[in-house]
């Protein structure tokens, strides 16, 4: 697959230079894998990964269940959970380096190709904590990689490989289905359906579907919670994005400077002289970002992972264009600038300043990220605010708990509005003695209410009249205030409710939120 086989580098000699430009990612990351605190949703993984099952309302089980290792391995401090989204992006890293390889990118190609990577806002950003996000940022180039191969050499073993990332990539997150999606697209569209008329894609169809299958019976013996969850977040949680919008933002996050290449990358693969596989690519990257535009309430990251393909397509062009000549000192002033900008953009991907001069630096620049959900937003981007106020919160709960006597804490829960108020009391309360804290929101409300003998409910936020309806007895106690949080956290209003109307698995069914 590459230019020139009998010229490339030994084994060794690759596994150097790929692993010099991933070692920079992981020092990236490492730089900030203390700053600020959990991010929200890291905390309710953590949850999840004390339920695990094969499938949750927000996600299929393949990231909880690599938590659930990583936690057994190195416990659940943040450098512990934070490091493998690290090397998982450190292997994305390499991985486009391998790509702009195999499409007969020499080491400039190459270079260019795992920088624009590292210089990715996105990037960064999305391999600081521990997501699902992370894993697909691998697994969608892992599967372009292969789908390469697969076209290109026809062989079973290739097929079944591709299967294998596919069905890797559905256990880990649903927009896999787009990529299989583009894929369709992609070789009804080119030359290339005649490998339809082979046994290779419908191997790696029927090794994916395999895979994927426990989730999808999980979803259907739990009344297809997904499915709600989607329709409600579509409906009620996204911010509608425009067209204009929706470019702008993957021009950002992918680092502006980085757009001639990616862009580069986009038409090469369209004129290649190679076999159609590589106008497969193109096609399929033009199709997902299609069907992304169209749903209009998508966030900009979720196109993120099919860009590798883009710029190890975009980097080998930009190596045989600046080939001839004198023009090969372009290449260097072209890099600085990748960098410098990725410089200048790194405080919003990654918490390398202090909250107050994060604030002060994006006054400056004029950057200040819009959020994506229909929430207010303070002075902090909302993935920022997201990791601040946690313990905080655990603490003011704490402070209600001491009012309560020793029988009634023993008869007590904790009721959150969220899954991040409710995996925070959880998880930092466990040294606190706190009792166990439960939500309707997500697959909190599939974990139930909690023992039948519960007698005192300990609620944060909410409205006093609203809980009024559930409980005899509802008293104010105290108010929650933490710097930088989101808004929508802030001001809570902490509550004592004593004595249920109906028991609590009766209530329950009217607490259920799914988004």
């Amino acid at each position: 697959m590459s230019a020139n086989p009998s010229k490339s580098p030994t084994w060794s000699g690759e596994a150097r230079w790929f692993g010099m430009f991933a070692l920079l990612l992981v020092a990236l990351e490492l730089s900030a894998i203390r700053a600020y605190g959990y991010f929200r949703d890291e905390l309710y993984y953590i949850e999840c990964a004390r339920h695990l099952a094969w499938g949750y309302v927000d996600q299929p089980p393949l990231s909880i269940a690599t938590l659930v290792l990583t936690m057994r391995v190195l416990g659940d401090s943040l450098v512990a959970i934070r490091l493998l989204p690290a090397l998982l992006g450190a292997a994305t890293v390499a991985l486009t380096g391998v790509i702009a390889r195999d499409l007969g990118g020499g080491r400039t190609a190459q270079a260019f190709a795992m920088l624009a990577v590292i210089v990715a806002p996105i990037t960064l950003a999305l391999d600081h904590y521990y997501s699902m996000n992370s894993f697909e940022q691998l697994l969608w180039p892992l599967a372009a990689w292969l789908s390469l191969r697969a076209l290109e050499r026809g062989r079973s073993r290739d097929w079944a490989l591709l299967g294998g990332a596919l069905g890797l990539g559905l256990l880990n997150k649903i927009s896999m289905l787009w990529f299989g999606f583009g894929l369709a697209v992609g070789l009804l569209s080119t030359r290339e359906r005649r490998s339809l008329a082979t046994p290779g894609p419908w191997l790696a169809l029927a090794i994916a579907a395999a895979m994927f299958a426990p989730h999808v019976a999980w979803q259907a013996r739990s009344g297809w919670p997904m499915l709600e969850f989607m329709r409600n977040a579509t409906a009620n949680k996204m911010v509608a994005v425009g067209v204009p919008g929706f470019i702008g933002n993957q021009i950002l996050l992918m680092n502006p400077f980085s757009a001639p290449l990616w862009l580069a990358g986009w038409v090469w693969l369209c004129r290649s002289s190679r076999a159609g596989s590589d106008r497969v690519q193109a096609i399929l990257f033009l199709t997902v970002a299609a069907l992304i535009v169209v749903a209009g309430r998508s966030r900009a990251s979720y196109l993120a992972p099919a860009y590798p393909m883009l710029l190890a397509a975009g980097a080998v062009a930009l190596e045989r264009a600046t080939a001839p000549g004198g023009r090969r000192v372009l290449r260097v002033p072209y890099a600085l600038l990748l960098v410098a900008l990725g410089a200048v953009l790194l405080p919003l991907a990654l918490p390398v300043l202090s909250e107050a001069r994060l604030i002060g630096y994006m006054d400056r620049i004029g950057i200040h990220p819009r959020g994506e959900e229909r929430h207010a937003y303070g002075a902090l981007p909302q993935q920022y605010a997201d990791m601040h106020g946690w313990e905080a919160m655990a603490d003011s709960v704490a402070s209600v708990v001491s009012r309560l006597n020793p029988d009634q804490r023993r008869h007590a829960l904790v009721y959150a509005q969220n899954y991040g108020e409710a995996s925070a009391i959880n998880f930092f309360g466990r040294r606190l003695g706190l009792p166990r804290a439960i939500s309707g929101h997500n697959n909190y409300w599939l974990w139930g209410p909690g023992p039948a003998d519960t007698r005192v409910v300990i609620i944060f936020g909410g409205r006093r009249a609203d809980h009024l309806a559930s409980f005899e007895s509802v008293d104010s106690v105290s108010v929650f205030h933490a710097p930088y949080v989101m808004p929508y956290e802030d001001g809570q209003t902490l509550f004592i409710a004593r004595r249920p109307r109906l028991p609590l698995a009766e209530l329950w069914p009217r607490v259920r939120s799914y988004n």
